[in-house]
C-alpha cells in the first residue's frame, strides 16, 4: 500500500532542508504520497502543496497577530485534511508557533509524528520542550548540543548533522568570481545578506547600505555585493537602492559564492550565519526588529547572544549588533577594525572552522530519510 506523509514547514530554511529529505525519500520509495505546506523547493522535490507557504512567511508576534483568524483557518484545514488523507506519519519542520499546536490536535488521532529540525528550545526556555517531550515521537536535530538537551530530558532523539555542510560550496572557482563580479586585484569585497523575509530586508538593508557608506569613505577600493532571496519584490529592493548613491552588484544565483569570496560579511541573524561560518569568512552579525516584537522577544530569550555561529561556538566569536545596537557607525568601525587587523581576521576564521567541526558529518539528509522510512515500515 502507497505510504503517505503530510509535512508542515514554514520558512525558506524550513523548505530548503525539506525537500533535500524528500528527495532522498524518494530514492527509497518512488510511491509516496507527500503532501502539507511548504515552499517551491518542496513542491519541485513533488510535494503536494495544500498551502504555499509564501503567502504567510512572517517574522515576529505582532505581524502573526494581525493574520490571526488566516492562520486558524489553515489549521483547520490541516487537521481535516489529515482526517481525510490519514497520514501514515507526520513531518514537522521547526515552525513551532504553528507546528506545535497542530501536533496537540493530530496526536489524539493517533497519527506518529516526527520533529524533524528542532525549534530554538536552547534560546526560548524548557516550556516548548516538555511540549514536544509530550507530543512527538522522534526527533531528528542538526546540531550536537541539542541531542544532549533532549536526551537529558527523555526525548527519542537523533544527531543527523547539518545538511548545511554538502550545500554551502561555491560553483565558480576565486578567480571566476572575482572576474565576472569586476572586481581589481586589489579590491576588497563586502558581501551584504540582508535576510529572506520582506520585513527583514526593509529594516536591515538600509543599516548595511549605510554602514557601506561611511566604510567606503575609509576602505576606497570597497566593493559591494548584495544577496538577496527569490521572493523579495524587486520593487522594494529599487526603492530602498535608490536612496543611497553606491554602487552595487547584485548577486541571486551565487548566493555561496558571495559568502566564500567576500572578504567580510553583513548577516541579518538566521542560518546565513552558520552558512558564513561554513564558508570560513568573518561576519557581523545584525538584527532589528518592531519595537514590539523587540520587546516581546527579549522577555523570552534564554541565551545572552542571537547569532548561530555563536550559539554553536557555545561563545561570542563574531560581533553582533543587534537592535538599538544596529547603527551603521558601530558596525563600521568593527568591519574596519576586523579587516585592518590581520590577527583578528585570522583569529575569527580559525574559530569559524571550530564551529564547522561540530556540525558532524556530510550525508544529514539522506540519514534523515532513512530514519523516516524505517518508522514508514514499522
Amino acid at each position: 500500500m502507497k505510504k503517505k506523509i503530510l509535512i508542515i514547514a514554514g520558512e525558506a530554511s524550513g523548505d530548503l532542508h525539506s525537500s533535500g529529505l524528500i528527495k532522498e525519500l524518494r530514492k527509497l520509495n518512488q510511491e509516496m504520497e507527500i503532501f502539507g505546506i511548504g515552499g517551491n523547493k518542496m513542491k519541485e522535490a513533488g510535494v503536494e502543496l495544500i498551502y504555499d507557504m509564501e503567502r504567510f512567511s512572517l517574522i515576529g508576534f505582532s505581524e502573526v497577530l494581525k493574520r490571526l483568524n488566516f492562520f486558524r483557518k489553515m489549521m483547520n484545514s490541516m487537521v481535516s485534511c489529515a482526517e481525510d488523507r490519514s497520514p501514515d506519519l507526520v513531518i514537522l519542520v521547526d515552525y513551532p508557533g504553528f507546528n506545535l499546536r497542530l501536533a496537540q490536535r493530530l496526536k489524539k488521532k493517533g497519527i506518529p509524528i516526527l520533529y524533524y529540525i528542532s525549534p530554538q528550545i536552547w534560546a526560548w526556555g524548557g516550556k516548548r520542550l516538555e511540549k514536544i517531550k509530550n507530543l512527538v515521537n522522534k526527533i531528528l536535530v542538526f546540531f550536537p548540543f541539542e541531542e544532549k538537551i533532549y536526551n537529558d530530558a527523555g526525548v527519542d532523539v537523533e544527531f543527523i548533522g547539518h545538511p548545511l555542510l554538502e550545500l554551502v560550496k561555491p560553483t565558480l572557482s576565486q578567480e571566476e568570481y572575482r572576474r565576472s563580479m569586476n572586481l581589481g586585484k586589489n579590491d576588497i569585497l563586502l558581501g551584504l545578506l540582508p535576510g529572506s523575509r520582506t520585513q527583514e530586508v526593509e529594516k536591515i538593508l538600509p543599516v548595511m547600505l549605510q554602514t557601506c557608506l561611511l566604510l567606503k569613505k575609509r576602505l576606497k577600493k570597497l566593493k559591494v555585493g548584495v544577496s538577496l532571496a527569490s521572493i523579495i519584490e524587486k520593487d522594494l529592493l529599487k526603492k530602498i537602492l535608490n536612496q543611497f548613491e553606491l554602487e552595487i552588484i547584485l548577486e541571486k544565483e551565487l548566493t555561496y559564492d558571495l559568502m566564500h569570496y567576500s572578504d567580510l560579511l553583513l548577516v541579518t541573524s538566521g542560518t546565513a550565519t552558520l552558512e558564513s561560518a561554513i564558508a570560513q569568512t568573518p561576519l557581523l552579525i545584525l538584527y532589528k526588529t518592531s519595537f514590539l516584537n523587540w520587546i516581546l522577544a527579549k522577555s523570552m530569550i534564554r541565551i545572552p547572544y542571537i547569532g548561530l555561529v555563536n550559539v554553536v561556538a557555545g561563545k561570542k566569536i563574531v560581533p553582533e549588533f543587534i537592535q538599538y545596537q544596529a547603527k551603521p557607525e558601530l558596525l563600521a568601525g568593527e568591519a574596519f577594525d576586523i579587516l585592518s587587523d590581520r590577527k583578528k581576521y585570522e583569529d575569527i576564521k580559525a574559530e569559524l572552522n571550530k564551529v564547522k567541526q561540530r556540525l558532524g558529518q556530510k550525508g544529514a539528509y539522506k540519514k534523515a530519510a532513512g530514519i523516516v522510512n524505517q518508522m514508514l515500515v514499522n
